[in-house]
């Protein structure tokens, strides 16, 4: 039977990715734990290759209820028209990235896909894109490599996340009894209320489609959940947060109920000056695939005031 969802991946959201000039590539991170990172990258990079025409990196750092392609699908093209080298990977244990390593750690995450990007060539600097749970990853890997990450923007997520934040969401949106249940659904019903929590818009999805979804975006349950488990005190409730040197664009839907807002202006006093918050009216925890217009407005300028001017054709 015909996986719709499959179908979407592979002739709706794959042409999306060709259309901005990118390719799909396999990048070995260390061959004694079979750690690979897929990858969208450039049609013109060459693997463990610097390519020395290339222009400013964009990385574009998934969540946790989709792959890279799927979550990035409506940003790839207007940042490649912008002149912008994009790479779109998918974390591990999402979509073709896979590891037999026992770490599911947030630092894991970001140690393989920086060395991911050092064996493409991209050694610096380049700006990363976080979303949910990938903002932690974005968030680790700034710290970790303040010379590879030049600039964050970070779209509902924080640098931490703590059990209060956990039970705060599972209180705000009533039903899961534990963040397991609503991250890793394994109903129709549990995706429908994932969608609902996470979209301002109020769709309407045929079960068929929902249940594809449900097929196709939930594999590796045993090491997401470790995932799940590690996210939360990741650094302990008494750890200070890491002083950041990059600039960073806090991209936030004003209507998230997964993050609401509020974190976003706590975390704009807590990053300090180097920090800004820009506001998506009408848009929830996915504001990039609610409101791409707009997205896709508010990073393109950030980038164009934080990246390497001799290094960008900013075509309009």
């Amino acid at each position: 039977m015909v996986n719709w969802v499959e179908v979407l991946r592979k002739h709706f959201v794959a042409r999306l990715a060709t259309n901005a000039g990118l390719r799909q590539h396999a990048v070995a991170v260390d061959e004694e734990d079979g750690t690979v990172i897929n990858i969208w990258l450039p049609s013109h990079n060459k693997a463990s290759q610097m390519n020395h025409n290339q222009h400013h990196p964009v990385v574009l750092v998934h969540g946790f209820a989709g792959d890279g392609m799927m979550t990035w699908g409506f940003q790839v093209g207007a940042l490649a028209k912008c002149g912008y080298d994009v790479y779109v990977p998918d974390l591990i244990h999402f979509g073709g990235s896979t590891s037999r390593s026992p770490d599911c750690s947030v630092a894991f995450q970001a140690r393989c896909l920086a060395a991911a990007l050092r064996n493409l060539g991209v050694a610096g600097p380049c700006t990363v894109v976080g979303f949910s749970y990938g903002g932690f990853v974005a968030f680790e890997m700034a710290a970790a490599c303040p010379g590879l990450v030049r600039s964050m923007v970070i779209s509902g997520s924080t640098v931490s996340y703590t059990g209060a934040m956990k039970d705060a969401l599972l209180r705000r949106l009533g039903g899961a009894r534990s963040i397991a249940e609503l991250m890793l659904p394994d109903t129709v019903g549990q995706v429908r209320s994932l969608f609902s929590a996470a979209m301002h818009m109020k769709l309407w999805f045929p079960r068929r489609l929902v249940k594809d979804f449900l097929k196709v975006m939930y594999n590796n349950r045993k090491e997401r959940a470790k995932m799940l488990d590690d996210m939360i005190n990741m650094r302990g409730e008494e750890a200070s947060a890491p002083i950041f040197q990059q600039n960073i664009l806090l991209l936030w839907g004003e209507n998230d109920n997964c993050f609401p807002i509020e974190y976003g202006e706590s975390l704009k006093e807590e990053l300090g000056e180097k920090a800004i918050l820009q506001r998506i009216s009408k848009a929830g925890h996915l504001a990039q695939l609610e409101r791409p217009c707009v997205y896709n407005r508010y990073l393109t300028e950030f980038l164009a005031a934080h990246s390497p001017s001799d290094q960008v054709n900013r075509s309009s």
